[in-house]
């Protein structure tokens, strides 16, 4: 058994033979900043002060070889080597914030919705104890057995009293387990999650206007998001702009102008990249047509999600309006997890 100390609280957690850093913290209920588990993004990096880790196999763009060489890691990936590891993270009253995970939690597949050629609506119930979550977090869904690798996926609904699961689910060429649950998994199927993960979170005593931007199923935990906020009786306004090709790429509109008529408060834009003369509809990229309704987001709080280009897009126009960086919360989908 290795141990981890986070420093400056000093705090000590015990760490099985063979696990990551990560994981071990999460166990325990710690918020470290995370995406892909899978050494890509980076937002997991953290110094290390002291001991010896096997940093596995991780991507260049993720951790460049000047942090490296200044003692930082990727704990998603990190597994210590030395009895001992000390880790910079934390502070002297540093408290558990999150549900630990629950691994090989089955559910049953309740309903399955294709809602574009490439994306689909997947909808699990428990089959045991539910499992506890923050709106904005992700499971991770496969079958190792059947050499369908575990893989995240944003929940797209708040938390329910029947723990019931929404996922928006996008099928990558290529891949090995969005195909598998496009073409193989059926309604009335039993498959296993392990959930919750991530730290995509809203913070239920905001006291700020929201702004949230999404494409593709980057919608899903912005929709968690979304009901939480607003059914939690948030009073600040809150706008989601989705962007999308077409109109028939859409997701959950319905729903979402449901939510627009329900709440005073909340609006709903959306922005077409390759078709225009829609009623309704903005036109263009969402660096184009946010300008155009915000001139100073200095005062918002700014969730986005999608994939890597568009993450970034956005990141550097909400900037360019002045968004802080306290408030501003990023979820970016890599296609090699999928």
């Amino acid at each position: 058994m290795k141990k981890i100390i986070m420093q400056p609280s000093g705090k000590e957690i015990d760490c099985p033979a063979g696990e990551t850093v990560l994981f071990v913290l999460e166990k325990q209920g710690y918020a470290l900043p995370n995406n892909c588990r899978a050494g890509a993004c980076g937002e997991c990096k953290i110094k290390v002060l002291s001991g010896k880790f096997d940093q596995g196999f991780i991507m260049d763009m993720a951790l460049s070889q000047e942090d490296r060489k200044k003692g930082y890691g990727l704990m998603c990936m990190a597994k210590p080597v030395s009895d001992v590891l000390e880790i910079e993270f934390g502070t002297e009253d540093a408290q558990p914030k999150l549900f630990p995970p629950v691994e090989d939690s089955w559910h049953i597949v309740t309903d399955k919705i294709h809602r574009t050629d490439k994306i689909l609506d997947l909808k699990l119930s428990p089959l045991g104890k539910p499992i506890k979550f923050w709106p904005g977090q992700y499971a991770m869904i496969g079958d190792d057995d059947s050499n369908h690798p575990l893989r995240p996926y944003s929940i797209a609904n708040a938390p329910k009293g029947n723990g019931e699961l929404s996922f928006i689910i996008t099928h990558e060429e290529g891949g090995k387990t969005s195909p598998w649950i496009h073409n193989e998994v059926n309604v009335g199927d039993h498959i296993k999650i392990n959930a919750p993960y991530g730290t995509f979170l809203g913070d239920p005593n905001v006291d700020t206007p929201i702004l949230c931007l999404a494409s593709g199923s980057g919608l899903a935990p912005i929709l968690s998001l979304l009901n939480a906020y607003l059914s939690r009786g948030h009073k600040n306004p809150v706008t989601l702009l989705f962007s999308a090709k077409t109109h028939n790429d859409l997701l959950h509109f319905g729903e979402i102008k449901y939510l627009e008529s329900k709440y005073i408060n909340f609006k709903y834009k959306y922005t077409l990249t390759q078709e225009s003369n829609k009623s309704g509809a903005l036109e263009g990229r969402i660096d184009k047509v946010l300008p155009n309704l915000f001139s100073d987001l200095s005062n918002h709080s700014i969730y986005i999600a999608g994939g890597i280009l568009f993450v970034k897009s956005c990141k550097q126009i909400v900037n360019s309006l002045g968004a802080k960086e306290e408030l501003l919360h990023m979820e970016e989908y890599f296609a090699q997890q999928i």
